[in-house]
């Protein structure tokens, strides 16, 4: 939410269990919702800033954050619409 300037709001959030060879964690899918116009050019920051962002959460990595897909709306009122998958690592 911070990375989002405490603008949007989780329509959804989903948590799947994933691993490889030698790396175990979680896949998470979250549907956000920027409403009015500076939640809208806060979601625009947020689209580009996540693939970049250094997260800091303790005993994991976020080994991928993506933008999965965004949706803009004007009317009745502007609204930015966005989904996004993480997938975070145990450290261990």
């Amino acid at each position: 939410m911070q990375l989002a300037d405490h603008q949007a709001q989780v329509i959804s959030h989903s948590e799947t269990p994933w691993a490889s060879i030698t790396f175990a964690g979680t896949r998470h899918l979250l549907a956000l919702v920027f409403a009015g116009d500076t939640a809208v050019e806060a979601g625009e920051r947020f689209i580009a800033a996540l693939p970049e962002h250094e997260f800091m959460i303790p005993g994991q990595l976020v080994a991928d954050a993506t933008v999965v897909e965004a949706e803009h709306r004007l009317f009745p009122s502007p609204r930015l619409s966005a989904t996004c998958e993480l997938l975070l690592l145990e450290e261990g």
